[in-house]
């Protein structure tokens, strides 16, 4: 039976931790441009769902939908689908590829026009390798402690970080000159992800060889684990000069509406240390939360502001996520003088992002809202 990969370039790193993952049970996932015998895999978001949808229900060949829209919206995709791994494939998808090619029902964790039946596992990641034959960076936590009300990682992985072993992450940062890492927090690695243990964070930089980027995408931090001590291990470990941590709003009201965990306080003295230290701090925010008052809207620019003298700003424009508490929120428009700061500093070179057009156009017709 052959198996294909349907290329997307958000879903890369999927790729290459389901290769490797099917490889431990003799399958091979070769990578295609459109849906090919016998069997051809997607992994899908809430942005890439819509562009892939029709190609899926026409496709002449048994169709395998994963990724972070299928698992949340499955009895959806499944109408299109033959088969939707839910959640975590490492192990839910060689089982699904082993009963198609004997001829037997799904496994349990796969969603089909039939109906769905929970997985009854979790993933140790050091069951599986994080990639084989086609290389993508390193995970080395999955999980998230914290419920932001914007974010799908807490509701698809669980609130408990699970870890990559150092022995085993070392072991494949050997095949890398330069070393990044998947993590919602880099600071968190070896903790429960609110009590931090560097003293692990340091075990781990200090196992590998090569230039080490730690704290930057893929693989951020929080801004409350921005402390002396760990921008210290950046500073005598790493070869990365950027710290990337969200803020989302320069509201304490907001924050905490989201759950986010942190104040605006904290952001501040994240800046600050970074300054401080030599580190250009690359700070997220979003805009156009649905209970963001125009005050509010105004703090968060009053932030970008701040941040934007000694560092760069990421901003997105909120859009409501499939299986979150706002999934069926809307966005709120952004002030006329919030659109005019931002397109300014856009020109400087001081932000990147999107806060407008395409992903807002594809909310207004997003099935799920």
């Amino acid at each position: 039976m052959k198996v294909h990969w349907r290329e997307i370039s958000s879903a890369s790193n999927s790729f290459a931790a389901l290769a490797a993952a099917c490889e431990v049970h003799g399958y091979h996932l070769e990578a295609t441009k459109e849906p090919c015998p016998d069997v051809t895999c997607y992994s899908l978001n809430s942005i890439t769902e819509r562009s892939y949808r029709d190609e899926i229900a026409g496709a002449d060949c048994i169709t395998i939908v994963g990724g972070p829209h299928a698992s949340a919206c499955y009895s959806d995709v499944a109408r299109y689908a033959d088969y939707v791994v839910v959640g975590e494939g490492e192990y839910t998808l060689p089982a699904l590829l082993a009963a198609i090619e004997e001829g037997r029902d799904p496994p349990p964790g796969v969603a089909t026009a039939r109906g769905y039946t929970p997985a009854r596992h979790t993933v140790l990641l050091d069951a599986y390798p994080p990639f084989s034959e086609v290389k993508g960076f390193i995970e080395i936590t999955r999980g998230c402690p914290f419920g932001c009300g914007y974010c799908q990682t807490p509701r698809l992985f669980g609130r408990c970080m699970r870890h990559r072993s150092v022995d085993e992450i070392s072991r494949y940062a050997a095949r890398f000159r330069d070393i990044r890492f998947v993590t919602p927090n880099a600071f968190a690695y070896g903790s429960d992800g609110v009590h931090l243990r560097l003293d692990r964070v340091e075990q781990l930089l200090r196992s590998l060889d090569g230039r080490i980027y730690f704290g930057t995408f893929p693989g951020e931090v929080r801004p409350e684990c921005v402390s002396q001590q760990s921008i210290d291990l950046i500073l005598d470990y790493c070869a990365n000069t950027r710290l990337h941590f969200g803020a989302q709003s320069g509201s304490d009201r907001v924050l905490r509406l989201l759950h986010r965990g942190h104040t605006v306080e904290d952001v501040v003295r994240a800046v600050d240390l970074c300054r401080e230290n030599g580190l250009v701090p690359v700070v997220d925010f979003i805009l156009g939360l649905p209970f963001e008052t125009d005050d509010d809207q105004r703090a968060t620019l009053d932030l970008v502001r701040l941040v934007t003298r000694a560092g760069k700003a990421h901003i997105h424009y909120f859009m409501p996520l499939p299986r979150t508490p706002l999934q069926n929120s809307r966005p709120r428009s952004l002030l006329p003088e919030t659109e005019k700061v931002l397109g300014r500093l856009a020109l400087g070179g001081r932000i990147t992002g999107s806060w407008m057009d395409h992903e807002i156009r594809f909310f207004r017709h997003s099935p799920h809202l």
